[in-house]
């Protein structure tokens, strides 16, 4: 069984997508000018995180209730926890842009930036194909994503080989490597929902 048109399930997932592929846009077009900004940058990112943990619960109650479900629960439950993860990342970055000062993004961040944003919208565009039974189709979504998380892996090796060249303040470079990190993270929770996809249409398609 797939997703029928107007199924909850095909709802929630929809809707937490949807929060994530915004969240994603705030934070990559946010212009940070002063640390006062950081405070309301933060904040708007936390007020995302926290809808997106009530969507969360939400699935997590209905399936507890459902009798059948139009894919395994677990899977419902992966996707929905997977696109969470991406959110919690984003959350925790603006954390840390908060508490370390940091008002300006270098190259580095805003590559890895554009392409969890390019992920988010990859991700929202496959949960509408899902909710429509069009399983196949979802798969170049995956594709995509996990693309823009190589792009990352390459993105976190060349910044912190450029920070360690240039950078000779240590606590700096302590800031930004955490920051670095902490995006190509994010980038791999992507590739998690994108293996996520991967199992549903290898078990429903």
């Amino acid at each position: 069984m797939v997703f029928n048109k107007k199924d909850k399930f095909s709802v929630h997932l929809s809707n937490i997508s949807a929060n994530l592929k915004e969240a994603a846009n705030f934070f990559a077009d946010y212009k940070l000018n002063n640390v006062n900004d950081l405070k309301i940058f933060y904040e708007k990112m936390k007020d995302y995180e926290t809808k997106g943990d009530k969507l969360v619960h939400t699935v997590i109650q209905d399936l507890n209730n459902a009798f059948i479900t139009p894919l395994e629960r677990e899977d419902i439950l992966s996707l929905a926890m997977s696109m969470d993860d991406v959110l919690d990342g984003l959350e925790h970055t603006a954390a840390l842009f908060d508490m370390y000062s940091i008002t300006k993004a270098d190259d580095y961040m805003l590559k890895f930036v554009d392409a969890i944003r390019s992920c988010a919208a990859e991700i929202d565009l496959a949960i509408e194909l899902l909710s429509s039974k069009k399983l196949l189709q979802m798969r170049e979504h995956a594709i995509k994503i996990k693309d823009y998380e190589s792009k990352c892996d390459g993105v976190l090796r060349q910044s912190i080989k450029n920070l360690f060249h240039v950078e000779k303040d240590a606590i700096r470079i302590i800031q930004y490597k955490e920051i670095y990190e902490e995006l190509e993270k994010i980038a791999d929770y992507c590739q998690n929902v994108a293996n996520t996809f991967e199992t549903i249409i290898m078990k429903n398609a």
